[in-house]
């Protein structure tokens, strides 16, 4: 029995003699309870002190949260109650604050009113265009508060509008149109090129341009400017209400291991920005630095759910700048700041400036911050708090780091038991990856500091708990396991090992297929990757498991970024050996010129995998760890390798 419900009961019994005894007139019956009452739990005391220690010393933080995520609560059933959307949502802000800044774009100032009067006439242009409740319009634009105003309008139709990421190109591209289903695409003309690459293989999905100059015209192309100039500035009056359980936006997963896959975002979820608005304890008055993409989950719907519905004036940047970002900070007065992905290492890497400190950021949130730099990047930017948060743009199972403790992606509050939490980490095959089932056939959750997958109990009709899935109905079946804790039970599975503490803090471990065994031993890839970077200098660098004829399991590869060839690999054999167990090094390694990166800043590395470590077939310099010492792979010790006459 959980040691809160073993209190809670003892408590109530004690309560209850007491209570008899009083009421029966037996003062002194009173007395000998509270004697049994204390001869009872002080065992329990001796024995479980220091979880009670840890319980009382966690209180403050987990009462924090768990009132922030009630009044979030509270607020989503009123959204819900109401039939609210995100596009009525917002009227009701341009109602009541029309001159309020919304998007800062360099130096040109969006007011809730000029984004609302873009989207109407976004809505006018497709309206008249035939366009219903139910279609899907493609929109591929950096980040600027146009793109907003975009889909904004679109979804004031009902038209569900799919955000692709600038980077694609060919068949990428075309697959990710193909399966939304879109009826057209909306693009600027720095992607002109990547749309005539692919027109002969998209017919029958219209093509609308936004140019940079007036009077531009192509065949088969519609200006989009021109029909703006025409189209109506009021509100579209439509045949069917747009609620919050329509279907807003489409975003792609990554495509890290494969083709991207459209995950669903209906009103609802998007309308959840309440939930971290509250938890970290933002509010109106800060201003927020976004310099993510907004084809991406962090920046599309973080970054611009706080400015639509939550007011907070939000500074958009068309791409990541090292250079830029705290120069930004500083001359907008930004007060919270986003990152993604490796952006935080970047910034590390970059040589020391004044601007450095001179920001008055008092929060920066995001996903990707690698631990092993989390205390040399408050130290040297001193920034008031980092909140990682852990979650996908499908998945239910999110949590947040909302008392910037190093290196945890978010906690669970020990004060409500482990058996309460609708998200929690489960004991996995460490081969399979696949569940461990008691002799009841149901799920064990992990113990502390057991790494497990985490996984998110789905709870219908509740906006956080619920799985609206993909578009590929199959795949979101393969997301979902059944029978988790009780018969009838659902749960997402984020594919994700992390580990609880004792204190409740959760942290990343590594995702499943990243992991490999060696020597008998899981190694997590995000773990060496992060030690990796540092003891080489920041660098992008990837770790992986590669197949060795006659050896069990897969050895450690690891690709490094170092295209002027300055790498000390003395210095980074001797690190390493300090700094990981002898199973975790990677055996080989691989210097290349880059690594190619998804549009949020992960490093991919399948191509990487597949080709393995052949000096015969890759042209990079490649290297074999001996002892501590890195060697050059050539032919002949490629050969004893694979033979098995080379011992490692």
């Amino acid at each position: 029995m959980d040691i809160r419900l073993l209190l809670l009961a003892l408590g109530v019994i004690g309560a209850m003699v007491a209570a008899v005894a009083s009421r029966l007139g037996f003062p002194g019956f009173n007395k000998i309870a509270q004697i049994f009452l204390a001869l009872v739990l002080l065992p329990v005391l001796c024995r479980f002190h220091r979880k009670l220690y840890i319980i009382c010393k966690m209180l403050p933080r987990d009462l924090r949260l768990i009132y922030r995520a009630i009044k979030s609560e509270l607020e989503m059933k009123v959204l819900s109650r109401k039939n609210m959307s995100v596009t009525k949502a917002f009227l009701k802000r341009v109602e009541r604050y029309p001159n309020k800044t919304c998007f800062i774009v360099q130096d040109q100032v969006w007011s809730n009113y000029d984004v609302n009067k873009y989207a109407n006439q976004i809505a006018s242009v497709f309206q008249k265009a035939g366009y219903v409740k139910g279609d899907a319009v493609a929109l591929m634009m950096p980040s600027r508060a146009e793109y907003a105003a975009i889909w904004l309008g679109l979804a004031k139709l009902g038209v569900v509008t799919a955000l692709i990421n600038t980077n694609l190109r060919l068949q990428s591209l075309i697959h990710c149109l193909r399966i939304a289903e879109v009826k057209s695409i909306i693009y600027v003309e720095e992607y002109t090129s990547a749309i005539d690459d692919i027109k002969d293989s998209i017919h029958g999905i219209a093509r609308y341009k936004l140019y940079n100059k007036p009077g531009a015209s192509e065949d088969g192309v519609h200006n989009l400017n021109e029909l703006l100039s025409e189209a109506s500035t009021k509100e579209p009056v439509v045949k069917e209400e747009i609620g919050y359980r329509d279907k807003l936006i489409y975003i792609y997963t990554s495509g890290t291991t494969g083709l991207p896959k459209v995950v669903i975002v209906p009103h609802s979820r998007f309308l959840l920005t309440v939930l971290p608005y509250n938890l970290m304890g933002l509010n109106s008055k800060d201003i927020l630095y976004n310099p993510n993409p907004l084809y991406h989950t962090a920046g599309g719907m973080l970054g611009i759910g706080f400015a639509l519905l939550k007011g907070i004036p939000t500074v958009l940047r068309s791409k990541f700048s090292v250079t830029s970002y705290w120069t930004d900070c500083i001359k907008h007065k930004c007060t919270a700041a986003q990152y993604v992905g490796e952006m935080c290492r970047y910034l590390l890497n970059a040589p020391p400036r004044p601007t450095d400190s001179a920001h008055c950021l008092r929060i920066m949130f995001g996903n990707g911050m690698r631990p092993q730099i989390w205390s040399d990047f408050v130290k040297r930017f001193k920034v008031g708090r980092i909140t990682e948060f852990y979650g996908s743009s499908e998945g239910n199972a999110n949590i947040l780091n909302v008392d910037g403790q190093t290196g945890a992606v978010g906690f669970l509050p020990l004060i409500i038991p482990r058996s309460l939490h609708p998200v929690t980490i489960i004991r996995i095959n460490s081969e399979t990856y696949e569940p461990v089932r008691n002799a009841k056939g149901f799920c064990i959750r992990a113990d502390i500091n057991e790494p497990g997958m985490c996984i998110g109990l789905i709870k219908e009709g509740n906006a956080s708990r619920e799985f609206t899935g993909y578009l590929d109905k199959e795949a979101s079946k393969k997301k979902i396991i059944e029978n988790v804790f009780v018969k009838g039970d659902k749960a997402f599975l984020t594919s994700d090992i992390l580990i609880q503490d004792e204190y409740g803090y959760v942290y990343f471990k590594d995702r499943v297929g990243d992991s490999f065994r060696w020597k008998g031993e899981n190694v997590a890839t995000a773990e060496v990757e992060g030690v990796l970077s540092n003891i080489a200098g920041y660098r992008d660098a990837t770790v992986y498991g590669v197949e060795v004829p006659g050896m069990e399991g897969r050895a450690g590869m690891a690709a490094i970024v170092d295209p002027e060839n300055l790498l000390d690999l003395k210095a980074l054999g001797e690190g390493l050996e300090k700094a990981l167990p002898a199973y975790a090094r990677p055996i080989f390694l691989r210097i290349v010129k880059e690594i190619e990166m998804t549009g949020t800043y992960k490093l991919k590395k399948l191509d990487l995998q597949r080709e393995g470590f052949d000096p015969n077939k890759i042209k990079d310099e490649m290297y074999f760890l001996a002892g501590n010492k890195y060697i050059e792979i050539t032919p002949e010790l490629y050969q004893e390798i694979i033979s098995g006459s080379r011992k490692f």
